[in-house]
């Protein structure tokens, strides 16, 4: 068997064990387990969202700072078009 094959059976083993503990537990017990499963998947959740916001505001910036070259880029192009235009006059 391979590691992948033995760690897998190992997770398997140990999930087994947890949900047999988590059953035979009492009902203060198995409400800790409960809340602090709510606790982590808000927490999840909680830094996905400002993982998602981060990300947004950025592009957001990317996006504003190409905006602003690219006018920069058509001024220049402008003034040297002006530049050249006056020049053969």
């Amino acid at each position: 068997m391979g590691n992948k094959t033995n760690g897998l059976l190992a997770l398997l083993g140990v999930g087994a064990l947890a949900w047999w503990k988590y059953k035979k537990s009492s009902p203060e017990d198995q409400q800790k387990v409960k809340d602090t499963f709510n606790t982590a998947k808000e927490n999840l959740t909680k830094f996905g969202n400002d993982l998602k916001d981060k990300a947004n505001q950025t592009a957001d910036q990317l996006k504003d700072k190409a905006t602003e070259t690219a006018d920069q880029f058509k001024n220049k192009a402008e003034e040297v078009k002006t530049d050249v235009q006056n020049a053969t006059h």
